[in-house]
């Protein structure tokens, strides 16, 4: 045996890392899952598996799933369909319920996480009074991406502060849970079948009820599209207002926590503004590019 390598024994004595599943619903998302997958895969720390739960799609999603299972066969990609209802909420239930992990991530298929990502959940959850666990975002299609990261991490540690630290809200693009937490809620999560309501922010106030803790981690991050400001003002402000639907499902009121929808609708027409320049100059440089 090498001298400085540690022998089974010591290697036994030291802590236990959690496994991490990762689960990533979809639903005719062929544009950004191959990006989504490449960065789960390219991990500091691998994932025990990364499990992609598509639902009904009709592009070419499912088939670009399986031809990187085929291109990465050392990693653990599997494909799972819910065919059962149409929508995130069921298709995010099969993959949570399926996962094997310890901790279970769940992140859209636009999201691309940090290589650290599962590495920085690891730590997070050896602490056994963590339940769950999020973290910022950074907008990998907005301009000023670091600077970006920055203002999102102040925007969440300040809507902690005003909620007085009782109310800590998962974000659906960079989530993890403990699997014996959703195991303990998962039967009671409200399934919205009119669409009305954050899924994640109802995962959260599960998890208040019971008394189970949620971390915010700021250096667990992933990074995201800003593609919600193509919406129209119209859609813009239904999806805000599902702050507003949530908290009346679980009788929350707390003034507080109208924080976030204040927040969401100050930035959309100079964020939209920003997102039009930046994608125009994309554009006009990748032109240049290919003269």
């Amino acid at each position: 045996m090498s001298a400085d390598r540690p022998s089974a024994g010591a290697l036994q004595d030291g802590p236990v890392l959690p496994g991490v599943s990762i689960v990533i619903p979809a639903y005719n998302e062929e544009s950004v899952i191959r990006q989504c997958l490449i960065a789960a895969i390219y991990q500091s720390v691998p994932a025990d598996e990364i499990i992609v739960v598509d639902n009904l799609s009709t592009d070419r999603t499912a088939k670009i799933v399986r031809q990187m299972q085929q291109e990465y066969p050392e990693s653990p990609i599997i494909l799972l369909r819910q065919e059962a209802a149409q929508g995130l909420i069921p298709t995010r239930n099969h993959g949570l319920n399926n996962a094997t992990g310890d901790v279970v991530g769940r992140i859209d298929a636009d999201s691309v996480l940090e290589p650290d990502w599962v590495e920085q959940v690891q730590k997070a959850f050896m602490d056994p009074s963590v339940a769950a666990a999020t973290g910022p975002v950074v907008y990998y299609d907005m301009p000023m991406r670091r600077f970006g990261l920055k203002a999102d991490d102040k925007m969440r540690q300040l809507m902690l502060r005003l909620a007085k630290h009782q109310y800590h809200f998962l974000f659906g693009s960079n989530m993890a849970l403990r699997r014996t937490a959703w195991e303990t809620i998962r039967d009671e999560t409200c399934l919205d079948p009119k669409d009305e309501m954050h899924e994640d922010i109802d995962l959260s106030l599960h998890l208040f009820e019971h008394d189970l803790k949620v971390q915010y981690l700021p250096q667990m991050v992933s990074g995201m599209s800003a593609r919600r400001l193509e919406d129209s003002p119209r859609d813009y402000r239904y999806y805000v207002q599902r702050f507003d639907r949530t908290y009346k499902a679980h009788n929350v009121k707390k003034m507080a926590l109208k924080a976030p929808m204040v927040v969401f609708f100050s930035v959309y027409f100079p964020a939209k503004l920003l997102r039009a320049i930046h994608t125009a100059n994309t554009a006009q440089g990748a032109r240049r590019g290919g003269i």
